[in-house]
This record gives structure tokens, sequence and C-alpha cells, in this order.
């Protein structure tokens, strides 16, 4: 599903990433840990197509990422790639079925159809009492899972999710980390996760460790 290889990154003299080479299964969930500083999230936003690699070669699906130009890249990350946030990052103005329709939004999908594909995705997550509420109407743990719903919106084949309970409590964060692995095995989703949190780590098909720009053990 994901092939990476040889991923350097720098920002000026600084060498952020150092030579990652990563493969990731369909349908694998694969934790990335380390210290702060170590490249996590770097590496998590190349995966992801939000930056792009220095040097090195990504494949997602088969597609070589690095020949689309700009108006492809942004359309092949809106329709097979689905990311989750520590902050949900959601609009604060709109309510949570708005927020969730807006990938689909981008895609032009039809209202009708968005809102019933929206409508779905949120009963499935325990929120159908809640989709005209607004972001601050939400407890941090529905927020999240608005958030989780958005990624699905357009069926990704890959979730990226950048530390997304580290902002939740105990209990919600638990809620978040079970609800991935129910995702994976009713719909197939592959998940690549940066997190501090070990239990969650710990959950994952494989854990990778990061250390100084490279991954030091899987």
């Amino acid at each position: 599903m994901i092939s990476a290889k040889n991923i350097h990154k720098y920002y000026g003299d600084l060498h952020v990433l150092k030579g990652v080479d990563i493969e990731i299964n369909k349908g694998e969930i694969v934790s990335i840990v380390g210290a702060s500083g170590a490249g996590k999230t770097t590496l998590l936003q190349i995966l992801g197509t939000l930056d792009s690699p220095s040097e090195g070669n990504l494949s997602i699906d088969n597609t070589e990422v690095g020949q689309l130009n700009r108006k492809a890249l942004a359309k092949f990350r809106n329709e097979h790639l689905g990311f989750i946030f520590q902050f949900h990052q959601l609009l604060p103005e709109f309510t949570a079925l708005e927020n969730v329709c807006i990938p689909a939004f981008i895609k032009k999908t039809p209202k009708t159809e968005a809102e019933k594909r929206a409508l779905e995705l949120l009963s499935f997550l325990g929120l159908e009492e809640r989709t005209h509420h607004k972001p601050n109407e939400l407890s941090g743990g529905e927020q999240q899972r608005v958030a989780v719903a958005r990624a699905l919106m357009n069926h990704p084949l890959v979730i990226l999710a950048d530390e997304p309970s580290g902002n939740l409590d105990t209990e919600s964060a638990e809620k978040l980390h079970n609800l991935f692995f129910k995702l994976r095995d009713e719909f197939g989703h592959t998940f690549v996760i940066v997190t501090h949190n070990e239990e969650l780590a710990e959950m994952a098909d494989r854990k990778l460790v990061m250390q100084d720009g490279q991954i030091v053990s899987q």
C-alpha cells in the first residue's frame, strides 16, 4: 500500500530525515514512536503528501506521488488519504454534519450524497444525536470522533493520524484506539499513527521506533 524508499528531508542545513525506508501493507495498523525531534511528524507529513521529500521515492497504492503535479496531488490526497490530528481541526462555525461533509464537497460530491454518507458515518460512530451540534457543544471525545468521520468521508485507502489521542482523557483515548481497530477489521482501512501513547503503540500490528531521523527498530 505504501512504499517509501531512501526518504531524506532537509530544512536548510537541518537534516531531519536521513534515508528512511518503510513498507506498509493494506489493512495494517502501524505506529511510529520516538522522542520529540526524532522526525516522526515530518515522516507522517511526507507519507500523507502534505510535504515533499528532499530525496527519495514515495509510492501509495502503486501511484508514484512525486510524479504528480500540484493539482493532481491535491486530488489524490483528497480522494485517497484521510487525516486525524491531535487537535481535531473542526471548523467552529459548522455543525458536525457539515464538518464531516467538507472532503466530499471538495471532491464535488453532490450534497445529498455527501450528507447521506456523513450521516451513516456519524451513526456508525455513535454520534447520530449530535449531527447538528457545533464543535463547542461536543465533548473532546465526540469532537475527535467527528474528525475520524471526516477522515473516512471519501473512502480513503490510508488514514494518517498524528497524536490522535494526545488531547483526550484516558477513557476517551481508549475508546478511540479501539475504534481504529474496529474500522480496520470492518472496512480494511490502513492506519499510520504517530503517538506517544505506549498503549496504542503496542496495540498496533507493527511499532516503528524513530531516532535522529531514522527508523532504528520495528
